[in-house]
């Protein structure tokens, strides 16, 4: 669908994607990432043209607006298609996030019990979750033949988390400088979870602040106003029509939404 050509000069032109779709863990191509992005694009901007006719065709305008209207919504659409990389890493960062300090001292447990740091990742390769899958891939590597410190590079390079990436990029630099595994690894674990405990705290206090605003803007003010419109409007005998009604249903609703989106997305990604 996209021109062979084209693709790869976009992907030329824009080098991260590769490294994106790995995080990611897409195993499509660059080009043909590309490619599917398109012809994703393409079809959405077809559909919602098709709409654009028909409403366009009852207004009485002219249909040449859709040569205008049509190349927007194709490039804004396939811009949007080209971030969904960006969204599977999120979504994996979140889960890695939420276990990497447990999955860290797990292979601390194990290191302290006397097993060799190999034996204590094939252990927490074994165990359910998020954090289980990374390494589980690091395992593979080393199965497949490649080096212990090789493999531990690989996996900093391409993880998602970043506490992720600084666990196994000190790990790594113990293993190669020869130090103890264990004292690095928790000197580290401790330092993350003191940041974590600051993020809590950090989040509580944004938190309050922002259940008040909600308490104001989202349940105060739309009670009041819609209470005292209907109170002015049967003084002025302004006939209220059922959609008016519907209308502020709707606004409200899409105003709560707002609210919990936002509440999510200040939501430290931890848990302790």
């Amino acid at each position: 669908m996209f021109p062979i050509k084209l693709a790869k000069q976009y992907v030329v032109k824009f080098p991260g994607i590769k490294r994106k779709l790995k995080i990611a863990h897409i195993k499509d191509s660059p080009e043909e990432f590309v490619n599917k992005a398109f012809k994703s694009a393409l079809t959405l901007s077809m559909f919602i043209g098709i709409i654009f006719f028909f409403f366009i065709s009852a207004l009485g305008k002219s249909i040449l607006h859709l040569v205008y209207i049509f190349p927007v919504l194709l490039l804004i659409l396939f811009s949007f298609m080209m971030h969904t990389p960006d969204v599977y890493i999120r979504k994996r960062q979140k889960e890695i996030e939420k276990e990497v300090l447990f999955a860290g001292r797990f292979i601390l447990v194990k290191i302290e019990s006397g097993e060799p740091f190999f034996n204590a990742l094939i252990d927490a390769s074994r165990a359910h979750g998020a954090a289980g899958k990374y390494f589980s891939e690091i395992v593979d590597e080393v199965n497949l033949g490649t080096t212990i410190e090789k493999a531990l590079d690989n996996a900093i390079e391409y993880s998602p988390s970043e506490n992720f990436r600084r666990i196994l990029m000190q790990v790594n630099n113990s293993l190669k400088t020869g130090i103890d595994v264990a004292d690095t690894l928790r000197s580290i674990l401790k330092q993350i979870a003191d940041e974590q405990i600051i993020s809590i705290k950090e989040y509580g206090k944004k938190l309050n602040s922002l259940a008040m605003f909600y308490m104001l803007i989202g349940i105060v003010v739309p009670a009041l106003g819609v209470t005292m419109f209907i109170v002015i409007s049967s003084f002025l005998s302004i006939k209220l029509e059922f959609r008016y009604l519907l209308f502020v249903a709707f606004m409200l609703m899409f105003l709560q939404f707002i609210f919990i989106s936002l509440f999510k997305s200040i939501r430290p990604m931890v848990d302790i």
